[in-house]
Order: C-alpha cells, then sequence, then structure tokens
C-alpha cells in the first residue's frame, strides 16, 4: 500500500465527517503506512460489519497497523482490542485530539501492549467539538458538526455510550466558519450533529437551533441554501417553526427522529413525543411551507410489538406524509433496555414488516416525484449529471451541468426515483 494512511467510515454521516478530520490531524502528525477503521455501533450488525472489515483490511494489508476508534470502539473496546488484527484501540474523544495522531505517529515503539487501548469514559466529556473542518461533502454542499452528543436514553440506543451527553458549539464559532464555506463557493450548508434539535442546552443563555439557524441566514447572507439533518420534532423551537414560514434559504426539507406510529411501543422506547405530536407537527409545518418534504427514521419489530403497533406505524406513513424512508429492521443490542424485553419479535416477521415498510416508502417517493413533474426547480448539481431538489430530491440530466451551481429547471419525467430533466 502507499504511505498515505488508509481510512474506512462506516456508519453515519458524523462519522464520515469525522474521517474526513482524522484525514488531517493524522496528516498534520506526520502519519503514514496505517489503515484506520471508523466504525458504528447502533446495531449489533453494525459491529459485526466492522469485525468483518477489520479482517478484510488485514488480508488487503497485512504489514499496516490498523486502528480502530467510533462508536463501537468506544461501546466496546475490549471486543476490538481482542482482535489479533486490531494494533490499537482509540475513543471517540481520543480520536479528536491531536496528541493522540502524534503519538500513533511514532510507531509501533511508542504502542506498547499497555497502550492498545485508550478509551477514556465518555461520559466526563463536557468540551465541544474542536474539529472544526471546512468543506467535508462534495464540490457543492458542505457538512458542518454543531452539535455532538445525546442526553436522551431511547431504549434501543446505545448511540450516548458513544458519543457521550449532548455538547453544542458556540454560535459564533458555527456563523465563521459558514462564511469560510461561502467564500470557498460553497451554495449549500447542512447542519449536522446526533441530536441537532437539542443544540444550546448546554450553552449560555441556553439558545434554541431555530435561534442559531435565524442567526446564521442574517449574518451569512450570501449563503444560498441552508439545510438541518435529522431532528427530533418535539424539540422544535418557535423561531425554528419561523425559520420554516419565512425563510426561502432554509430547504423545505426535514428528516425526523419519529420511530414508531404507536404510542404504547413510543412509551416503550422511551420516546419523548407521541403519534399525534408528530401528525401536529407535519401538518403545522406543511402549512407554512407547502412545499415541505419529510424523510423519517421508523423502526420494525420492536420487541413486542403486534400486528396492530406495526399497523399503526405503516398508517404514519401518510399520516405525516412521510417522502423518504430509512427504514430499521430492529436488531437486539446487548448493554440497552430493550434487549432485555422478554417479547422478542420473530426475525421472519421484523423482515416482512420492514419490507412492507419500506414499499409504503417507495409509493409515498413515487407519487411525490410525479407531483414535481412540469414545476420549476432549483437544483443544486453534485455532478455534471445529478442535483438535488430543494426538497432533497434527485434529478438527472441529460446534458451536463456545473458541479456545484444551482439550475434552474423544469423536470419532465421520472426514472425509477429521479426526476428526468
Amino acid at each position: 500500500m502507499t504511505n498515505t494512511p488508509k481510512f474506512t467510515t462506516l456508519g453515519c454521516r458524523l462519522n464520515a465527517y469525522e474521517t474526513e478530520a482524522m484525514k488531517e490531524l493524522s496528516q498534520q502528525a506526520g502519519l503514514q503506512n496505517a489503515v484506520v477503521v471508523n466504525t458504528c455501533a447502533v446495531t449489533a450488525e453494525a459491529v459485526r460489519k466492522a469485525r468483518q472489515e477489520i479482517r478484510k483490511l488485514r488480508r488487503e494489508n497485512p504489514d499496516a497497523p490498523i486502528i480502530v476508534t467510533g462508536c463501537a470502539a468506544q461501546t466496546e473496546p475490549e471486543t476490538f482490542a481482542a482482535m489479533e488484527e486490531v494494533t490499537q484501540v482509540i475513543g471517540n474523544t481520543e480520536k479528536m485530539q491531536p496528541k493522540t495522531w502524534q503519538q500513533i505517529a511514532k510507531g509501533p515503539d511508542f504502542i506498547g501492549t499497555t497502550e492498545k487501548v485508550q478509551v477514556d469514559d465518555i461520559m466526563s466529556v463536557t468540551e465541544t467539538a474542536g474539529h472544526l473542518i471546512d468543506g467535508f461533502g462534495t464540490r457543492s454542499r458542505a457538512y458542518v458538526q454543531v452539535q455532538n452528543g445525546c442526553d436522551h436514553r431511547c431504549t434501543f440506543c446505545i448511540i450516548p455510550y458513544g458519543r457521550g451527553n449532548s455538547r453544542s458549539v458556540p454560535a459564533g464559532v458555527v456563523v465563521d466558519q459558514i462564511k469560510r464555506l461561502v467564500d470557498k463557493g460553497f451554495n449549500e450548508v447542512v447542519l449536522t450533529g446526533v441530536d441537532l434539535t437539542s443544540w444550546g442546552a448546554d450553552l449560555p443563555a441556553t439558545p434554541k437551533l431555530g435561534d442559531l439557524v435565524m442567526r446564521i441566514l442574517k449574518l451569512v447572507p450570501d449563503l444560498p441554501r441552508l439545510r438541518i439533518s435529522s431532528i427530533d420534532s418535539i424539540e422544535v423551537d418557535e423561531n425554528l417553526m419561523q425559520a420554516i414560514a419565512t425563510e426561502s434559504r432554509l430547504m423545505p426539507h426535514l428528516h425526523l427522529s419519529l420511530q414508531h406510529g404507536d404510542d404504547l411501543i413510543l412509551k416503550r422506547m422511551a420516546r419523548r413525543h407521541l403519534r399525534d405530536d408528530a401528525i401536529r407537527f407535519t401538518e403545522e409545518a406543511s402549512r407554512l411551507r407547502p412545499d415541505m418534504t419529510y424523510g423519517a427514521d421508523i423502526i420494525a419489530g420492536f420487541p413486542t410489538e403486534t400486528d396492530a403497533h406495526f399497523e399503526n406505524s405503516l398508517k404514519l406513513v401518510k399520516d405525516c406524509n412521510l417522502t423518504w424512508l430509512h427504514v430499521f429492521p430492529y436488531s437486539k443490542r446487548e448493554g440497552t433496555p430493550a434487549a432485555r424485553i422478554p417479547n422478542q419479535v420473530n426475525g421472519t416477521v421484523i423482515k416482512d414488516r420492514a419490507a412492507r415498510l419500506r414499499a409504503a416508502g417507495d409509493a409515498q417517493v413515487q407519487a411525490h416525484l410525479a407531483a414535481q413533474v412540469g414545476r420549476t426547480h432549483h437544483i443544486l448539481m453534485e455532478n455534471p449529471h445529478m442535483g438535488r431538489t430543494e426538497q432533497f430530491t434527485e434529478v438527472t440530466f441529460a446534458t451536463p451541468q456545473i458541479e456545484g451551481q444551482i439550475v434552474t429547471a423544469t423536470p419532465t419525467g421520472i426514472q425509477g426515483a429521479q426526476l428526468t430533466v
């Protein structure tokens, strides 16, 4: 292999963002000839895939040290430390510290057996992320991490134990970074975090996400498009609703952390909203912004889920007018309260329910696409032949366009899950 470290990212967009930061930190430290695996812990399957990927990378890179980090390394370091393929395990806090990479760059003489695991207690971390990087993403879209960690304890979720409690990046720091991104020519910025709507709770005066959004749009007038990633609708504040109603530069696309459509299952998940809360939110947001589209995370087959409970999730797809579904077949995750619930749903039933949810989502996508044909859209080009509308709908172009530019066009047809021009 080449001397440049090889990075592999598993899991979420935030992991991908942090991989970019690690590349920068390792480059500054002068690290060479290493393999870094940034793992995900969201399900037991994610951990299994991480182990599989590590074994594959060892076969491909027999002489390179393998460094494992990310949420799975944080939540179960001993699992990875026990793998003969793994040289070192570092936690989610350590992976963002320059000194970690400086030490790793010193080579195997530094990494003795006692130092194989460097994973501190993530719950003791109080500082905000110091690894702001300019321009992760494509040439068209940049991602800015404004928050990390989560204070909630949903019964199915291991992530707080991988990410720690919620920490926010101060608004001034975020605004300065977005200004730099706009100066570099980015036409769209996406705000990301583990629990984005909790942004500000740990900052002086406890501002809300809506305050941050309004401040960005006011202080960075040259930013054409601002997008927010996954949010918890029950935490949405008045200023964010105001921005949805009045700010055309805030994109009309919200991804909602809903998880289920039945009140009893939501209670057993320790979610903080009920079915009617979700419906009320989408109705209000659509009233304020008629072109608003919604994505959502929904879990199929949570323990104790009956056919009737599942039907409520299925109906929620239409009741909330959801378009872009992320369907998760429930996977028992050791270390979570849900794993101890006696009535686990049969795997075949889970698979069938997940397929039915995906089919409902596919039908919603087709209805959404049909409604967009003949309407003029402002499309941000991700590559010469594909861009996305304000609602995050993919549009393909027969004629090449300039990557990173916002193109005004009227889709004339549909191909699969894309609009065509």
